[in-house]
């Protein structure tokens, strides 16, 4: 018989809307203004008005100075429009919300 296994984060999320600017590549090309739904020191989960696919690459800008390329690690549709993706940050530089 299979056994399940969970998967705990290593660090909790806080529930915080940061706005962010997020940037595609060539790729995936587009710019848009947002805002997060909850974030970690290695993460956060960011609403935003297109799919993306699992492991595009982005920039991500926070008021201040941070900035990193991040990986998107889901992409779920939201009820009524738009998605909510999953960010893991690849390349932070600066100061974020949280620190681990």
């Amino acid at each position: 018989m299979p056994r399940a296994y969970t998967v705990e984060r290593i660090e909790k999320r806080v529930p915080i809307e940061v706005a962010v600017h997020i940037c595609g590549d060539e790729r995936t090309p587009g710019v848009e203004e947002t805002f997060t739904e909850n974030v970690s020191a290695r993460g956060a989960r960011v609403i935003t008005g297109r799919r993306w696919r699992m492991n595009d690459l982005l920039m991500l800008a926070s008021a201040g100075d941070f900035q990193t390329v991040a990986r998107v690690a889901y992409c779920q549709p939201r009820r009524g429009e738009g998605f909510a993706i999953g960010l893991e940050f690849l390349e932070p530089v600066g100061s974020w919300v949280v620190h681990s």
